[in-house]
């Protein structure tokens, strides 16, 4: 018995440590709270893990990333295509860069990273359905998140004709651009976007809103993208 009970504090000692690993900070390295706190246009460095990527042009990479504690979005860091290979999701980066907005977006600008040693952290959809209508929601911006039984409604196209999706956000593209959305719960709707860098025209999820009408109730994935507003980037709609 006491051989068992041993075994056990070693089993539990073993857990600890790996859900520390993903939590470690270098020297030097901000928080997520201290990331938040920071003023715009000031250097941050933070240790994250990279949850997606939009695609590699100019040596540039725009990727999504979140640690356990939140999340930030990467724009435009400086990246060899090389280097962007290996930036596969769960993989550890150190990002310096400064702070910026856009439009409501907080992100890191102008950044530069390396690789960091450590586990890999994949984080998992947090359902946020409940919090559309909260001033809460943007506490998780531009983390992976998921909504549940949402209702997708109808948007206007350019002759003013009720449709379920827009190609760009003012019906004006074409197949292969980003595709717009709307969707609602408990009378709030969002406007939800697919972001062609980062779910193309041959992805499924490009697809599955291609072929959505007014009226289905569906769950989705993604990650809480702002613009003017909550404006997520989609990565997964499951028609119920």
């Amino acid at each position: 018995m006491k051989k068992l009970f041993v075994l056990f504090l070693a089993m539990i000692m073993v857990v600890a440590c790996v859900s520390c690993g993903a939590d470690e900070k270098s020297e030097g390295v901000m928080t997520y709270d201290e990331y938040a706190a920071a003023a715009l246009d000031t250097e941050v460095v933070v240790e994250t893990y990279v949850q997606a990527k939009q695609s590699w042009w100019d040596n540039k990479a725009t990727l999504y990333t979140q640690d356990k504690d939140g999340a930030y979005f990467v724009y435009e860091m400086a990246c060899s295509e090389e280097d962007y290979e290996k930036l596969v999701p769960g993989t550890k980066i150190k990002v310096t860069g400064y702070k910026g907005e856009w439009a409501g977006e907080v992100e890191i600008m102008d950044p530069t990273f390396e690789f960091a040693d450590g586990k890999k952290y994949v984080a998992k959809a947090e359902d946020i359905t409940k919090l559309l209508a909260s001033d809460e929601l943007i506490q998780h911006q531009n983390k992976f998140v998921a909504f549940k039984g949402m209702t997708i409604e109808a948007s206007k196209d350019a002759d003013g004709n009720d449709v379920a999706f827009l190609y760009n956000w003012d019906g004006s593209g074409q197949d292969g651009d980003d595709l717009y959305f709307n969707a609602s719960v408990n009378g709030t709707t969002v406007n939800f976007t697919i972001e062609k860098y980062l779910t193309g025209s041959d992805t499924e999820v490009y697809h599955t809103v291609k072929n959505l009408k007014i009226g289905d109730k569906v769950d989705m994935e993604g990650f809480l993208y702002w613009y003017e507003g909550v404006n997520p980037h989609i990565t997964a709609v499951t028609v119920k």
